[in-house]
This record gives structure tokens, C-alpha cells and sequence, in this order.
């Protein structure tokens, strides 16, 4: 991966487009038939808890490849408190170029610009296979639990890094997912006509 080739930026109104497209590639038939993640990132644009200083594109060489997107949320504390954090997601890399190095350049660079900005922890849902090489580590290890999980059964996918040493130190509260993540299916799909048509195939390891 050429370090001179990459180029990490803000998202433009420009690229909307071409990271929708991006983001319906690298989603596609992955955790369901077919994706959400690009009506996701189209409706969180105009959201109030959007980012829009981590709004980030990868290029390589021109060309789009990466795409990632953030998202200010919050944990209310045990306490009666709101302790600020934010989440990220959908991050998307071409599937042409998976695997590559590319999804950690990205994401690594966006979690910097994030603690630059002032965000004292990220909470998000996702493998630890892959966001534990930056950092991050089952929730189970802090006093944060998921919203809607039964008690006591913190779920394995519920991930957390401080991106402020001891930001989360003696804190014990419920993270709730923004309800941006939470999109109509059938609006969805109306939006996914604007793309070229794509099968959408029930594979192996989905969850929806």
C-alpha cells in the first residue's frame, strides 16, 4: 500500500454519489440479502448528530475506495448523567481492495481525528477480530452496557475504546444505538432503485 498514493478527506457534496456506491459494494449481501448501509449514510447526512469532520473519504491513486462516517452518541450513566461519546459506521472499503491494509489506514486516521476533536470514547458494534488491532475491547471490561441486551449477557459485538485515558473510569450506564442506524427497509429499497440493479442472495453467515 503506497503511503504518497493515499489520500484521507472530508466527504464533499460531489462524492455523495460515488460513496453511496462504494458503500452499497462493500455491503452488499454481507450481513443480509442485499444492504442498508448506503440508505444509512444517505439519510445521516442531514441528522443532527452527524459528524460532519469525520466524514471521510480514502482515495488511492484518484481513485474512491473508502469511505467512513461518524455519529455523536451517548451513554446515560447510572448516575441520572449524559456522558458524551460517539460511534462510527458503515467504514467501506471496495471490495476490490479488501484486505489490503486500506480499512485500517481509515480507520485508524479517522479515530486520531476524532480524539483531536475532543471525543473521549467510541462505542460500536462490530468484530473484534478486526477493531481489536486498533484498539479496541469488549465492553464487558467497562461499566458500559448495551442498550436492550438481557443483564448480564453483554453482547461479544459491543466494542469500546477510550480515546481519553480513565474518560470512562468508575462510569456505569446504558449506550444506546442512535436511531439513524434504525432506517424503514421499505424506504430502503424505494432509494436502492436509484443504483444498478444487484441479486440480492441469502448467503451463508448473514444475521438479518
Amino acid at each position: 500500500m503506497p503511503q504518497d498514493r493515499c489520500v484521507i478527506r472530508r466527504e464533499t457534496p460531489a462524492d455523495h454519489t460515488a460513496t453511496e456506491l462504494l458503500t452499497r459494494e462493500a455491503f452488499w449481501n454481507v450481513y443480509r440479502p442485499g444492504c442498508l448501509e448506503h440508505y444509512v449514510l444517505h439519510t445521516f447526512r442531514d441528522a443532527p448528530d452527524f459528524v460532519p469532520e469525520l466524514d471521510l473519504v480514502l482515495e488511492v491513486s484518484g481513485r474512491l475506495i473508502g469511505h467512513v462516517m461518524y455519529v455523536h452518541a451517548a451513554i446515560q450513566t447510572d448516575a441520572g448523567g449524559i456522558l458524551p461519546v460517539m460511534t462510527f459506521g458503515p467504514l467501506s472499503i471496495h471490495p476490490d481492495v479488501q484486505r489490503r491494509g486500506y480499512g485500517r489506514r481509515l480507520l485508524d486516521a479517522s479515530l486520531e481525528r476524532a480524539r483531536e476533536l475532543g471525543a473521549g470514547a467510541i462505542c460500536i458494534e462490530g468484530n473484534l477480530a478486526f477493531y481489536g488491532g486498533s484498539g479496541f475491547l469488549p465492553a464487558s471490561h467497562t461499566g458500559v452496557r448495551y442498550g436492550g441486551a438481557p443483564a448480564g449477557e453483554p453482547p461479544p459485538y459491543f466494542l469500546v475504546r477510550e480515546l481519553r485515558p480513565g474518560y470512562l473510569d468508575g462510569i456505569t450506564g446504558v449506550y444506546h444505538t442512535p436511531e439513524g442506524y434504525f432506517v424503514d427497509e421499505v424506504e430502503a429499497e424505494a432509494f436502492d432503485l436509484r443504483f444498478p440493479p444487484k441479486k440480492r442472495e441469502r448467503m451463508p453467515g448473514q444475521l438479518f
